[in-house]
């Protein structure tokens, strides 16, 4: 039996949350570009769980805009999709099996677009979400007239040049995911220059400018993709698998947004704050900084996904440590509370430790290089210009990096071979890695006593020893009792 409206009313699983009748007639308040897993499980999670309090009363029209497949699962399903929250909260496992309503329908661009332009009509519709990836928020020469247009930045001009012409008092709060920095700010100027070169009025450009909210976004959530649960008792071709932590920060000061974004009070994983930077920041160096840094150490010891490494007590505790007594404190600001790490990083724990995840370490190695610089680097920065020293487990990181990508193990690196060159290549080896400014864009042996504190750990014969290392950095790193 096959997930639909007409048979959702027979399902006997007891496990299972169902939508309220009421929900089905909730009118369309929001656009989204995009039909991927991401949105599905987070946007979309969010807005479906408003509806069943009552808070929002409002559904997602999809535009689907590649030309790959179509919308027939969503159309053969009525828009139903069962979203299963697999993981751990607080260390206790979550299974939880809800049956999603929020999306009406999915109007594909190519074969429907004048529909779309229809929808625009439709003022009770102020919300577009957009996860087009990265690709898809660049400049482009689109006609807006063109049925559709070729770019997404294409399609949304024409959406709102709609808008404009039938109610422009119903202004959009637009919400783009795309994983670029400054995503709102970003889209906004692209959208802009398009519609200068489409010699549209200055009154639409300055409406757009003026009226509409282009929100900067952070959004945080592992979705797997496609996911079969062998006990429920019904098909879905849309299910999808989601852990339970999400963040969803939305970057504005405006009531407007607030008022029309009436969803973001349903759960502590939507955030609307003046600013974003402070989730960035938290974001990258807690959970993406310690998955560097914890990387060539997993592998060294033999450790093929996250899940395994943390299923070892010592290496949990390593964890544990690096995130609460070096990469906190490094990062702790006026902005960033104590209060803040603790939080994000108890929920890092949960989420590293996520037995459903197959997430490989191998994976997280590519572009070892480019991520350490970027992600780790920083961490070193902010330590040494609080404390004038080089943190514990930072530097047996490193040190666990430089071993690795110095082997014969193939990682995804550019940068690999430059590091083996200079590893066989010179009589001070680690000392001409740190100066190697190509590799870290400036010259790390300015920080004394880091060149000191990864030789030391590599002669320890880090390859062949690298849990006893681990225990012994932790040995001298103790996590303070508060915490």
């Amino acid at each position: 039996m096959q997930l639909n409206i007409d048979n959702i009313n027979s399902l006997k699983d007891t496990q299972l949350s169902l939508p309220t009748k009421e929900s089905f007639q909730y009118p369309e308040k929001v656009l989204q570009f995009g039909t991927g897993v991401l949105l599905r499980g987070l946007p979309d999670y969010y807005i479906h769980k408003a509806n069943q309090v009552g808070l929002f009363k409002g559904r997602v029209v999809v535009v689907k805009s590649t030309s790959s497949g179509g919308a027939d699962s969503f159309s053969e399903q009525n828009g139903l999709y069962t979203v299963c929250l697999r993981g751990t909260i607080d260390g206790t496992i979550v299974e939880e099996d809800i049956v999603n309503n929020s999306i009406s329908r999915v109007v594909n661009a190519n074969t429907e677009w004048n529909n779309i332009l229809e929808t625009a009509s439709n003022t009770e519709l102020r919300i577009i979400i957009s996860n087009t990836t990265e690709a898809g928020i660049v400049d482009s020469d689109d006609k807006i007239t063109d049925v559709p247009p070729v770019s997404f930045p294409g399609k949304l001009l024409a959406v709102l040049l709609k808008r404009f012409e039938i109610s422009p008092e119903n202004n959009f709060v637009i919400l783009p995911t795309e994983l670029i920095s400054n995503n709102g700010e970003t889209l906004k100027k692209i959208v802009i220059n398009l519609a200068k070169k489409n010699n549209v009025s200055t009154e639409f450009i300055d409406w757009i400018v003026t009226k509409n909210h282009f929100c900067n976004t952070l959004v945080d959530r592992i979705v797997p993709g496609a996911y079969h649960n062998e006990n429920l008792s019904y098909e879905d071709k849309l299910m999808i698998m989601a852990e339970p932590f999400g963040l969803w920060a939305i970057e504005s000061d405006s009531d407007e947004v607030k008022q029309i974004l009436e969803f973001a009070t349903i759960d502590k994983g939507i955030v609307i704050a003046p600013s974003i930077e402070k989730f960035k920041e938290i974001k990258l160096r807690l959970l993406n900084g310690a998955h560097t840094l914890s990387c060539a150490l997993s592998i060294l010891a033999g450790f093929d996904t996250v899940k395994q490494s943390m299923q070892n007590e010592t290496f949990y505790q390593l964890i544990k440590t690096l995130l609460l007594e070096e990469i906190g404190p490094a990062i702790q600001s006026d902005t960033i509370s104590e209060n803040d790490i603790t939080n994000f990083s108890n929920s890092v724990l949960d989420r590293f430790s996520n037995p459903f995840l197959e997430h490989k370490w191998l994976s997280i190695a590519v572009n070892y290089t480019e991520k350490f610089k970027l992600r780790c680097i920083p961490i070193l920065e902010k330590w040494f210009n609080q404390y004038q020293s080089i943190p514990q487990i930072f530097s047996l990181g490193f040190a666990a990096y430089l071993q690795l990508l110095s082997s014969d193990v193939e990682i995804s690196d550019k940068s690999q071979n430059t590091i083996r060159e200079l590893w066989k290549s010179s009589s001070h080896p680690i000392n001409a890695i740190l100066k190697e400014k190509s590799l870290w864009d400036q010259d790390l042996t300015q920080y004394d006593g880091l060149e000191e504190k990864i030789k030391f750990y590599l002669d320890k014969n880090l390859k062949q020893n690298t849990m006893q290392s681990i225990s012994s950095v932790l040995e001298n790193t103790k996590i303070s009792d508060e915490k």
